[in-house]
């Protein structure tokens, strides 16, 4: 359990500090591009999302599943010879990715703008900029086989390095070239924005060296435990590939879940807008909810994405050793993790929305971003449980099970996006997102209970102490927003935005820790991982 809780804290760490300077960048970004060029950067990051975890056939949570399943049989020369075979694979995939990406990037772009006289954004720009990102597609998928290898040993440390690394590479090269392009040049958006994408492949190439670098440190040791193993099994090349595709399929719809939801957005948000007369408002509204929102929105997530990271080889070997009870322990631990963390979390930035957008991205048309905003924040929530929920299926060899229940969850959003835009407006997709991931995590949830006989007992009753403590929090930050409201002027002040957020933030956070703390549930979710608070609340 150990492993499972260092492992989370070590990956949700990295992603948590990637996301937030994904966050962090936007602001000078929104400065220079606005919400036009934010548009259009999700624009083209929709699309090359998709693509690229195609491309890279879910690898690394599908590698690290692999490995670990093999090195517990104590067999490790077949991990090592599925890792050679899928780099090769790797890279075939990625330049048809690319491919893909750069030649059908006039056609992308005119599905998605439907009326050019609508809007700043051309055809054109919207062609460029994909084809800027598609580059990416040549390296990453070769890059993100050997992240999935070392987690198959159970080392987080490579891929949370190297995703730093390459977070902080593409936001310097990104930041500086949209600079240079609009500052110095007085170039267009369009362009500024072209570069800005194309920072992807400089962060790729950054990310390359940081894993060498680790290659070359941990391939001695590795090459020892082949050499001392006793344990073989003699599987013929294809017969390795189609196993690393078992389990590939259906990480790849859960690592696109979200982009797969944008994508609907994509190609029917406009559309949907202009035809209840907002149309001269889509272009904000989309960008506050699938970029300059999502950045902030995402952020709790990152908590399961880590510990989805971590979870999947030690629940891999629980299953495959049969350990049913230590299996029950790691699935209530994982989903009880996400719940003490996200659920505060989420319930906390739909509170202080409108000063969180505000002091981010300045106080212009904070009526309809921070309200879009607000709507969108609990669904942080459904995505962290569809990462999680998908991750513990895997890890119990019900991956597949995964497919149908995206499936069902992207079907409802399909079926029901244009429709609710027409009734709700912008939030009307927010809606439809909320409905999709929803649903998916309902047959999730369902899916694990019938197959692995658990008990959500447990889960549930902790689940209710949390709401408990999240509603004495949002009085608290109710209270807060009262009391400084009578001599801040937060909702026309940009600087009385950003204090009223970071005294929101700060007290409602800090009356959650203490009730979760003085109570012992963080001490019997964590361990002894929380021993930084006894300095603070003096146990």
């Amino acid at each position: 359990m150990s492993n499972i809780v260092r492992g989370t804290m070590l990956l949700t760490g990295a992603s948590f500090l990637s996301k937030f300077l994904g966050m962090i960048y936007v602001i000078p970004f929104h400065w220079l591009v606005g919400e036009t060029g934010g548009t259009l950067y999700s624009y083209a990051y929709t699309p090359y999302s998709i693509l690229i975890s195609i491309s890279t056939i879910g690898v690394p949570l599908a590698v690290s599943k692999f490995v670990s399943k093999y090195n517990s049989l104590g067999d490790y020369e077949t991990g090592m010879r599925m890792f050679k075979a899928g780099i090769s694979l790797m890279a075939v995939t990625g330049f048809l990715g690319f491919l893909v990406l750069f030649f059908g990037a006039e056609l992308m772009a005119s599905l998605i703008i439907s009326n050019e006289d609508i809007g700043e954004i051309k055809i054109a720009d919207v062609s460029m900029v994909i084809r800027a990102v598609s580059f990416a597609l040549l390296i990453i998928p070769a890059m993100s086989i050997v992240r999935g290898f070392f987690q198959g040993y159970e080392s987080m440390a490579p891929t949370a390095v190297s995703q730093v690394i390459e977070q902080i590479a593409r936001i310097v090269f990104l930041l500086s070239a949209t600079f240079i392009v609009i500052t110095l040049f007085n170039g267009s958006i369009a362009t500024a924005v072209g570069f800005a994408t194309f920072a992807a492949v400089i962060g790729a190439l950054a990310s390359c060296v940081v894993l060498f670098v680790y290659w070359r440190k941990r391939k001695p040791a590795i090459q020892k435990q082949v050499q001392q193993q006793r344990v073989k099994h003699d599987i013929p090349k294809k017969d390795l590939i189609k196993e690393l595709f078992s389990y590939a399929g259906p990480f790849i719809l859960v690592g696109i879940a979200i982009p797969l939801y944008q994508s609907v957005d994509l190609f029917t948000f406009e559309r949907a807008m202009i035809a209840v007369g907002n149309g001269e408002v889509s272009e904000t509204a989309y960008s506050a909810i699938n970029l300059y929102g999502h950045k902030l929105v995402i952020i709790p997530v990152t908590i399961a994405t880590g510990l989805s990271l971590a979870i999947i080889p030690a629940l891999t070997k629980s299953f495959t050793k049969d350990n049913k009870q230590l299996l029950n322990q790691q699935i209530n631990q994982s989903l009880q993790i996400v719940l003490i963390l996200v659920v505060p979390a989420v319930v906390g930035l739909s509170m202080l929305s409108d000063v969180a957008y505000g002091s981010l991205y300045g106080m212009g048309n904070i009526n309809i971003t921070g309200t879009l905003l607000g709507w969108y924040a609990p669904v942080a929530l459904l995505f962290a449980l569809f990462t999680v929920t998908s991750a513990i299926l895997q890890g119990v060899n019900q991956q597949r099970f995964a497919v149908i229940s995206l499936s069902g969850g992207l079907l409802v959003k399909v079926l029901l996006n244009i429709q609710l835009i027409h009734v709700f407006g912008a939030k009307g997709a927010i809606f439809g997102t909320a409905l999709a991931a929803g649903t998916a995590v309902i047959l999730n949830i369902w899916r694990i209970k019938s197959s692995t006989r658990f008990s959500f007992k447990q889960t549930f009753k902790r689940f209710l102490l949390i709401c408990i403590f999240t509603i004495i929090m949002c009085i608290a930050i109710w209270i807060v927003k009262v009391v400084f409201g009578t001599f801040l002027a937060y909702e026309d002040s940009r600087l009385s935005a950003t204090i009223m957020l970071m005294t929101g933030v700060l007290a409602g956070g800090g009356v959650y820790l203490w009730f979760a703390y003085e109570s012992t549930l963080l001490e019997r979710l964590l361990g002894n991982r929380v021993r930084v608070l006894d300095k603070f609340f003096h146990r």
